[in-house]
């Protein structure tokens, strides 16, 4: 699971529908990208980046010996 999406959502107090809407995606985009089942788009990604304040690497980076 992308617990480091889902956290920083949570930290933010955003529900999955909102962050959803403010991105133009589906809930359930955003529930599949958690559970990694949706690999995201270079766009997706930065959009998500954008409204969680964070950095592409903090949310979607994975180190080789965590997989």
């Amino acid at each position: 699971m992308n617990n480091k999406m889902r956290s920083k959502r949570v930290l933010m107090n955003l529900s999955q529908a909102e962050l959803a809407k403010k991105i133009n995606v589906s809930r359930q985009t955003i529930v599949l990208i958690e559970q990694e089942r949706y690999n995201p788009s270079l766009n997706l990604c930065l959009a998500i980046c954008y409204e969680l304040n964070s950095k592409l690497d903090e949310l979607f980076w994975r180190d080789k010996e965590n997989e």
